[in-house]
């Protein structure tokens, strides 16, 4: 792997004489989930417990006067949030800090600021190089649970974001409202492309006004820190309050003179900052994230999702992903109905053929199947190419 560095070339403009007071460059962005998700306290330790109710009372008629009242129970589930860790160093030799007319930390810190909201934004949402620990993104853990609308022919954008089987309609049949939407910069002119049955613009009444872009109420978010991924969704919608996450480490920014820097592939050492008169800027970032999706009224298995997108033209490859549930007999093996799987949050349940079928990207996924009275199981896979079976067996506690 080669190592980076900020070298002459690269601080050249900063180094020759300026035409100019100052730098002309772009605002940095931020994350755009992070600014839209509900903040938890700080994280004390690396992993985080929330408690979220996994199984809902239920209330009976009592029979005449004299009739029995039955029983019912409440149960409550873990959901952990585990810190995942961003970094950067970035090597400077002094002659070039000492060269410059500017200061150089100062203009690459909030760039690298902007690095770590694009990463959040890309893992969390589409689960771009998401830390292991985590749980799935948000968009595989609303296709797990069928909240995924493809732009089928004779469907325009209206009827695919707002109608009877849109992404909103999705949201809501889970029991949540749809509180923000996140799209691509080009998604603009979509909307601005939608006309009524008799041709005029039912998004933006004149080409004077300035456009409000939200949905039924519901303001859309633009993300220009390149952490919108449109070939694996053209919009994103959901509750962005069910969206949980905490930060266990805030942005750290240590200036290094001593040490080395060695080739995270080779170990070999690339950098003596003593030696070769260098200093190095090192920025450490660590949060955890969760969408907890506590048992509700409309969702009592736990499901559904309160998040929902819209695929683009030419979906991403997935591979369905088969679990059977049986006890594991040779000879007229029994099926398992009702058993959960969760695979990184996505949850399911097996069918009266002991079945249930995930369509997960590739990549390393672990699935933790359950049922009450049943030792659990833990499995870790790996979904590349080809379609994926697992035979789990269940067995009964003693």
């Amino acid at each position: 792997m080669a190592a980076n560095i900020t070298n002459r070339a690269d601080a050249e403009a900063i180094i020759r004489e300026q035409v100019v007071s100052s730098i002309f460059q772009d605002a940095p962005k931020n994350s755009v989930f992070m600014g839209m998700a509900r903040k938890l306290p700080n994280m004390t330790s690396n992993q985080t417990r929330i408690r979220v109710l996994d199984f809902l009372p239920t209330a009976y008629w009592v029979d005449g006067d004299t009739g029995m009242k039955q029983t019912t129970r409440q149960a409550w589930d873990n959901v952990y949030l585990n810190a995942g860790e961003l970094a950067v160093i970035v090597p400077i030799p002094d002659a070039v800090l000492s060269d410059a007319e500017f200061d150089i930390f100062g203009e690459i810190t909030p760039r690298v600021m902007e690095a770590i909201g694009q990463k959040v934004d890309a893992a969390v949402i589409f689960g771009d190089n998401r830390p292991r620990e985590w749980q799935a993104d948000l968009v595989t853990l609303a296709r797990q649970a069928g909240n995924n609308v493809s732009p089928t022919a004779g469907k325009d954008y209206y009827d695919l974001i707002l109608g009877e089987n849109g992404v909103f309609a999705k949201v809501e049949e889970d029991g949540y409202g749809v509180s923000g939407a996140i799209a691509p910069m080009n998604f603009k002119a979509k909307l601005r492309g939608l006309r009524d049955t008799t041709g005029q613009p039912i998004f933006k009444s004149n080409m004077q006004d300035v456009a409000r872009y939200t949905l039924d109420g519901a303001p859309i978010t633009f993300p220009e820190n390149g952490g919108f991924y449109p070939e694996i969704a053209q919009l994103v919608v959901g509750d962005f309050s069910q969206a949980v996450y905490s930060i266990r480490q805030d942005v750290t920014v240590k200036i290094l003179d001593q040490g080395v820097i060695q080739d995270p592939a080779t170990k070999e050492i690339v950098y003596n900052l003593a030696q070769q008169d260098m200093t190095a800027l090192r920025i450490v970032f660590r949060m955890g994230w969760a969408l907890p999706n506590p048992a509700t009224r409309m969702n009592e298995d736990r499901t559904g999702c309160a998040f929902a997108y819209l695929e683009p033209g030419t979906p991403l490859v997935t591979q369905k992903v088969t679990f059977t549930v049986t006890d594991g007999k040779e000879s007229s093996p029994t099926v398992y109905e009702g058993v959960r799987i969760n695979v990184d949050g996505a949850i399911l349940v097996t069918g009266d053929n002991g079945k249930a079928e995930f369509n997960l990207r590739e990549g390393t996924y672990t699935a933790k199947i359950t049922k009450k009275g049943y030792i659990p199981v833990t499995e870790t896979f790996t979904v590349a190419k080809a379609a994926v079976t697992k035979d789990i067996t269940l067995v009964e506690r003693a």
